[in-house]
């Protein structure tokens, strides 16, 4: 019977890790997370943004806008976690429909913001000549425009496509198995236009800007180090939450256009699905990791964000020794194993 089964959800290609437990609860702990610290980072990120507004710079604009793209996935969170939860979908279809959006609206919108970030980044510091008074806070909101276009542009057939499949409780990151083929060719597509092509943007600053300060004698180790910092998180936001996600996406996708047209799924399919769900907790990682970004653009924000993490130590630290030396400390063997 249980063989029966199986072959039977092959053919369908029916998501087998979605029953799997263990990868529920990884994905509703690790979404708990991050709506959490995400929130908390992203809520002071726009505090010492409206803190600073006197000082605002160009990329100050392209670090707030990120911001929002953060903020606009985040507050989807709960929602998601209630439907891996119960697995069932009780907020209507439009608002699922909302919910995908936002997600790829944030994924898009991230990688945008980040490419731009690091060519003002590469601009400023390989071409500092060129470009002295020649980028305004008017160009970097003009910008910022064409990338939440472009961003838009990218989510928005999971706006078109439907995203329930025989009955209202389902919630589907892709699509039907009617418009799957379509979902493939475009989920392809702006994996090479919204991640494919940034990432070898955003590669050639980074290495060009590394070469360059690797041999400047004028450049201080504290601005050196500042600069690589924010070229580790950029490796870190594309290796362990961009790239994974998308390859076994697109994989995935495929595997469902392959099955559903010639039954069943490849033999593959039920480990891509496993993973797949995996770099779904992996890349929602971002909008708490993006913040970080800030901390290293701005080092007026980096100093107040290392004094706010002192103070935060301090308090644990004073509520720990409190509580040490509110119970009494043994001073016999008796009196311990007493205690116990």
């Amino acid at each position: 019977m249980e063989r029966f089964v199986s072959v039977w959800r092959k053919a369908l290609c029916a998501i087998l890790s979605d029953e799997d437990e263990s990868v529920d609860t990884f994905l509703i702990t690790l979404y708990i997370l991050v709506f959490v610290v995400g929130l908390l980072l992203n809520i002071y990120r726009m505090k010492c943004l409206v803190h600073n507004w006197k000082k605002l710079r160009i990329i100050t604009i392209l670090v707030l806008n990120l911001g929002v793209a953060d903020m606009l996935y985040l507050l989807t969170h709960p929602f998601l976690v209630y439907y891996i939860n119960k697995n069932d979908w009780i907020f209507g279809k439009g608002f699922c429909k909302i919910t995908r959006f936002c997600f790829k609206l944030n994924l898009y919108g991230s990688i945008g913001f980040l490419t731009c970030i690091s060519v003002y980044r590469y601009l400023v510091i390989v071409h500092p000549i060129k470009v002295m008074g020649k980028l305004t806070v008017i160009h970097s909101v003009v910008i910022s425009v064409v990338v939440w276009i472009l961003a838009s542009v990218g989510s928005l057939p999971d706006v078109i496509y439907p995203k329930q499949s025989g009955n209202n409780e389902t919630c589907l990151p892709a699509t039907d198995k009617e418009h799957i083929e379509e979902y493939f060719d475009y989920n392809l597509i702006w994996t090479i236009f919204g991640f494919c092509i940034p990432f070898i943007i955003i590669a050639g600053c980074y290495g060009h800007v590394a070469f360059v300060i690797s041999r400047s004698n004028m450049m201080n180790k504290k601005h050196k180090r500042q600069i690589l910092k924010l070229l580790v998180i950029l490796i870190l936001l594309f290796s362990l939450c961009y790239t994974p996600y998308l390859v076994l996406k697109n994989f995935s996708v495929y595997a469902k256009c392959v099955g559903f047209k010639k039954p069943p799924c490849p033999t593959w399919y039920d480990e891509v699905f496993a993973a797949r769900h995996v770099s779904r907790g992996l890349v929602s990682l971002n909008s708490a990791l993006n913040p970080l970004v800030y901390m290293c653009v701005s080092e007026d924000i980096s100093a107040q964000f290392r004094q706010l993490l002192q103070r935060c130590g301090q308090v644990f630290s004073c509520c720990f020794k409190q509580k040490s030396s509110s119970e009494p400390v043994p001073h016999t063997e008796e009196e311990a194993e007493s205690a116990l």
